[in-house]
C-alpha cells in the first residue's frame, strides 16, 4: 500500500500566510491531527515499512508524530528536498488575504492553484533564500528554485515517486509519504492520469491520509 499523508496544520497555515519553503513549525492544531491519521491508519490495520518526506520540519514532525502514534518509531525515515513544498517565490511570508486584496481574488488563485502559473520569484540573496540554508547544500544551485508553479513542483516530485517510492510498493513495502499540500497533488496526478485542469481543483486536507493499493 501507499499512504499520503499532508502534514498537519502550521503556524502559517492558521493566519493564512504563504509557507511554500520557509519552514515554519506544526501549531497544536496540526499536532492533533497528525495524532488522528496515526489512529485512522491504525484503526484500519495500516501498516508502515518506510516514511519518505520533505526536508522541512512541518512535514518532518508529522511523520515522527504519525510514527510515535503508530508505535514504529523504528522505521526509516527518507527525507527528500524533492518532496518540499511548492516555492511560492516573493509571495512567501505574504498574507494571502492581503494579496487578494492586492491583486484581486482571480490573480491569486490563479497563482495559487494554476498549473502553470509563477509567483514572482524571490531575489536570491534574500532572507528566505533557499541558497542562505545549510539544509540544501548538497543540492545542485540549478535545481535549487526561486520560485514554481504546480507544474514545476510535480516535475520535481515525480522523479522520487518513480525511481524509490514505487520501486518500494512493488517490493512488497509498504510505504508512507507525508508531505505537503502540492507535492502530492503533483503524485495524485501521475497516480491517477488526472489532466492539468482536474489537478487544479483538488484539494488535500491536513492530515487525512489516502491509501492507494
Amino acid at each position: 500500500k501507499l499512504v499520503l499523508v499532508r502534514h498537519g496544520e502550521s503556524t502559517w497555515n492558521a493566519n493564512k500566510t504563504f509557507s511554500g519553503w520557509v519552514d515554519v513549525d506544526l501549531n497544536g492544531v496540526g499536532e492533533r491531527e497528525v495524532e488522528h491519521a496515526a489512529r485512522l491508519m491504525m484503526e484500519r490495520g495500516l501498516t508502515i515499512d518506510v516514511v519518505y518526506t520533505s526536508l522541512l520540519k512541518r512535514a518532518i514532525r508529522s511523520a515522527w508524530i504519525l510514527l510515535r502514534e503508530s508505535k514504529q518509531s523504528f522505521r526509516p525515515v527518507v527525507k527528500d528536498w524533492r518532496l518540499n513544498e511548492r516555492h511560492y517565490g516573493a509571495f512567501q511570508g505574504r498574507s494571502k488575504p492581503g494579496l487578494a486584496a492586492l491583486l484581486g481574488y482571480e490573480q491569486v488563485r490563479d497563482y495559487r492553484a494554476g498549473f502553470v502559473a509563477r509567483p514572482p520569484a524571490l531575489p536570491r540573496h534574500h532572507a528566505l533564500s533557499p541558497f542562505r540554508e545549510r539544509k540544501y547544500t548538497g543540492v545542485a544551485a540549478d535545481d535549487l528554485p526561486l520560485t514554481e508553479s504546480l507544474r514545476d513542483c510535480l516535475e520535481r516530485a515525480l522523479p522520487v515517486y518513480e525511481d524509490r517510492i514505487k520501486a518500494d510498493v512493488l517490493d512488497g513495502k509498504d510505504v508512507v509519504v507525508v508531505a505537503h499540500g502540492n507535492a502530492l497533488r503533483g503524485l495524485v496526478k501521475a497516480i491517477d492520469g488526472l489532466s492539468d485542469d482536474v489537478i487544479e481543483n483538488v484539494a488535500i486536507p491536513n492530515g487525512i491520509p489516502l491509501v492507494y493499493e
